[in-house]
């Protein structure tokens, strides 16, 4: 059989189909390019879940997470072919899709992947006990490229703060490198968000602990009032060790894109598969516990954004009509 390979943008980008032998035959496979981030952060994280679990439920289907700078990253390289699908956060997301400081994109979603509730996380011996208490201190806010410098610059800008006027500001060129940051003193408050997010893992793990500090329930209405796409998400107790209370935040929902020219067969085969599979996922990794259909419907920002191939799966399990 043809070997159909596609370039794109440089890359190689094999978006048709590959050969491989069982027992003599042939089988058609077809290979996706995933964008991820930089190494030590919840989107690789999510992207080798991901992939395992998708490759595992359909064997013909082979996802390839790649590490790119995230979320600012990734959104070029759909839009030019460079990948097939890829992660992007919420904020990043809007602003693209509304065409906010750029030209809205043609991009699809493929599907909600889970809500980033934002907030910090300090030494749990830090005198810092408020968002306020940070000012003028050294804060990592996460890694260049990536959605959550974003999600933290709209958040303070709803309580009236400046990120890189009122804080020392702190942009990393790998998002596993902030926990030690705030450890050894260099950094007093890392800047994350959701349920599982490696960096708060660490810093809860951490020899003499950790403590989260999000906006008080003031604040989250001056936020929401202002940035009315940010939604109101909670950390459950228990989602890190020693956090025995819920922790009330506001965020957004992170998203598998897809590039605009992926076929209809492709997307409705990926969401087919994946859907097929959402328990498999939910026990290899519990924040992938949201992606759902019913979640993809939910947070996708309109329903025309959600790629065809998708809409078409959820039309026949009747998740939408």
């Amino acid at each position: 059989m043809k070997l159909v390979l596609i370039v794109c943008a440089g890359a190689m980008l094999l978006t048709g189909t590959a050969a491989a032998q069982d027992g003599g035959k042939a089988i058609s496979k077809t290979t996706i390019s995933l964008g991820t981030a930089t190494p030590g952060g919840g989107f690789p994280l999510y992207g080798d879940a991901f992939a395992a679990v998708m490759n595992e439920a359909d064997t013909q289907l082979a996802i390839e997470p790649r590490n790119t700078k995230g979320s600012n990253e990734n959104i070029p390289l759909l839009e030019t072919g460079g990948l097939d699908i890829a992660l992007v956060a919420g904020e990043p997301s809007y602003e693209a899709f509304m065409g906010i400081s750029r030209p809205a994109i043609r991009l699809k979603i493929l599907t909600a992947m889970y809500s980033s509730p934002g907030m910090f996380v300090v030494r749990a011996d830090s005198p810092y006990k408020t968002i306020r208490d940070l000012v003028g201190q050294p804060v990592a806010f996460g890694a260049k490229g990536s959605g959550l410098p974003i999600l933290s610059r709209y958040m303070l800008d709803g309580i009236g703060l400046k990120q890189d006027e009122d804080f020392k500001s702190i942009y990393l060129d790998r998002a596993g490198d902030g926990p030690a940051m705030v450890q050894d003193g260099r950094a007093a408050a890392l800047w994350g968000a959701g349920i599982g997010w490696p960096g708060f893992a660490t810093m809860a793990q951490a020899p003499g602990g950790a403590r989260f500090i999000a906006p008080d329930a003031g604040e989250i209405a001056r936020i929401r009032a202002k940035h009315t796409f940010l939604k109101p998400l909670t950390v459950p107790a228990n989602s890190y060790p020693n956090q025995i209370a819920a922790i009330d935040s506001v965020g957004s929902w992170s998203f598998v894109l897809a590039r605009e020219s992926l076929p209809d067969d492709v997307a409705y085969r990926l969401a087919r598969t994946l859907h097929g599979a959402e328990a498999a996922l939910c026990k290899k990794l519990p924040q992938a516990c949201e992606t759902t259909a019913a979640n993809t419907v939910a947070a996708a920002p309109n329903a025309a954004l959600i790629h065809p191939g998708v809409m078409k799966y959820f039309r026949e399990v009747g998740v939408v009509k």
